[in-house]
């Protein structure tokens, strides 16, 4: 199941416990960041084992423009967790959402 923007910004002002998870590079966590973990996708699959102690949790994973990201949440529920969840339209969608306010 994937997490709109203003559903993720929910949880986010709530203080929600859940893992959130930046699969973009470096440079792009750099220029905008909503607080994840940066993973990038390349080395997602060399960093999943360091990533057991949320497999029972929710997990979001985001990038640019969802498409990074749904390979992560595929990678991810391959592994065995059961409750990732792709931002929708990535930070695109965030920007977008949050800057016409």
């Amino acid at each position: 199941m994937d997490i709109d923007v203003f559903e993720l910004k929910k949880k986010l002002d709530a203080s929600e416990d859940f893992t959130l998870i930046d699969v973009r590079e470096s440079y792009e966590h750099a220029e905008f960041n909503l607080g994840g973990t940066l993973i990038p996708l390349g080395d997602l699959p060399a960093s999943i084992a360091n990533l057991n102690d949320a497999k029972d949790d929710e997990v979001v994973v985001y990038c640019r423009s969802g498409k990074r990201s749904a390979m992560a949440q595929r990678l991810l529920q391959q592994a065995g967790f059961g409750n990732v969840r792709n931002l929708e339209g990535g930070v695109l969608a965030w920007i977008g959402a949050h800057e016409s306010k």
